[in-house]
């Protein structure tokens, strides 16, 4: 057994969504929301199967997506992608991530992580032969510091992988943060492989700026989107690379001998989706925008520190001011004491660095949020 996976122990997501179903908590430790999506996105996939093309589309994608994919960026981000040599899709955007490392490093290259991460970047890391340097970002702001890239950062950087806007933190990084990741970049001559999934999942008037639009960064980056997270469709993993064309040859051989395609009927639907026009983004944001505050009043209403949420459908509390250092003795408390379960945030740092933040998704029907309001009334109390 290949002991990079064979040594990871069972991840704490599957842990509290097992104990949330054998207990009956409310759920909102796992990232998915209560809706099903857009239905006429939807109606356009099962169209597509019935009466469209069902055998293998091109590997790169099929043109009518990756056109809409340029066009879209074009207009929400103000990048400028030719379509056919600039734009792939893929079956989600972990398996882009996957490939981007696989091409891009070899082993004993160094790859500089910012934590807390996505719990699937550390292993692609390793199993691509990667060597993982940390950046060891702070509640409750979670911002770069030049010291801290300083320290990551070394003539052995292959790639920098980055996530904005942030998910376990609900953050977005500031246009001070992407103009210092990027001088590093262009000072090491590294990579920067931006998980951008969360791009339309912001809040109160924010635009996502991508780094690849900073000065000196369109040669060097790789720009990775989701489907899923765009129109709420998590199941249907298809995702979007972004590259110049020196880097999408090396990233389409990785994709060809990983998932080679995604299915013809969902990138149609995606294609037709990421034409719809700016209000249905805008009416997406404000339904998020709108049970973000809903939860956040509730929680601040029973005496918790909320940590404000930017973006993602995820908001934290700092469980400091409770006395609390053990998150994940916390977050088990909560699903089995108070039918609660959460994530605790430590989970997402190497070592577990920080351990007083807990992770709550709020992209959850009102019902589902005041039950969960509900039962943690007295959580605090009992705390102090």
């Amino acid at each position: 057994m290949n002991p990079i996976f064979a040594n990871i122990e069972t991840s704490v997501f599957e842990v509290m969504s097992r104990l949330a179903r054998e207990t009956g908590a409310v759920n909102l430790g796992q990232g998915f929301p209560d809706d099903p999506g857009p239905e006429d996105v939807r109606r356009k996939a099962a169209e597509a199967v019935v009466e469209g093309w069902n055998q293998y589309p091109p590997m790169m994608g099929i043109p009518e997506l990756r056109s809409a994919v340029a066009a879209h960026y074009r207009h929400w981000q103000g990048v400028e992608l030719d379509p056919g040599a600039e734009v792939m899709v893929t079956s989600g955007a972990t398996e882009a991530l996957a490939g981007a490392l696989l091409a891009l490093i070899e082993p004993g290259d160094e790859v500089v992580l910012f934590e807390p991460m996505y719990d699937a970047y550390l292993p692609l890391v390793r199993r691509a032969g990667g060597v993982p340097r940390f950046v060891t970002l702070q509640p409750p702001h979670f911002r770069l510091t030049e010291e801290a890239l300083a320290k990551a950062f070394s003539p052995k950087t292959k790639v920098a992988l980055f996530n904005n806007p942030l998910n376990p933190t609900a953050t977005i990084f500031s246009d001070d943060d992407l103009a210092l990741l990027a001088d590093f970049c262009i000072r090491f001559d590294a990579v920067a492989l931006c998980d951008e999934v969360w791009e339309h999942v912001v809040f109160d008037g924010r635009r996502h700026k991508p780094l690849i639009a900073v000065p000196g960064m369109r040669e060097r980056t790789v720009k990775v989107g989701s489907a899923g997270k765009i129109f709420n469709l998590t199941g249907w993993k298809v995702g979007f690379v972004c590259a110049a064309p020196p880097l999408m040859r090396v990233l389409a051989k990785a994709h060809q001998f990983i998932t080679f395609t995604t299915p013809p009927n969902l990138q149609a639907a995606v294609a037709y989706g990421l034409s719809k026009d700016d209000a249905h983004f805008e009416a997406m944001r404000a339904d998020f925008a709108r049970s973000r505050d809903r939860f956040t009043a509730g929680l601040t209403g029973l005496g918790f520190a909320v940590i404000p949420s930017q973006a993602t459908y995820f908001l934290n509390i700092d469980i400091a001011p409770l006395g609390e250092t053990d998150d994940v003795a916390f977050s088990k408390r909560l699903v089995l004491d108070h039918g609660v379960a959460t994530i605790p945030v430590s989970a997402f740092y190497a070592e577990g660095a920080v351990k007083t933040v807990v992770r709550f998704c709020f992209a959850k029907r009102d019902a589902t949020l005041d039950a969960a309001l509900e039962r943690l009334a007295g959580v605090v109390r009992r705390a102090a």
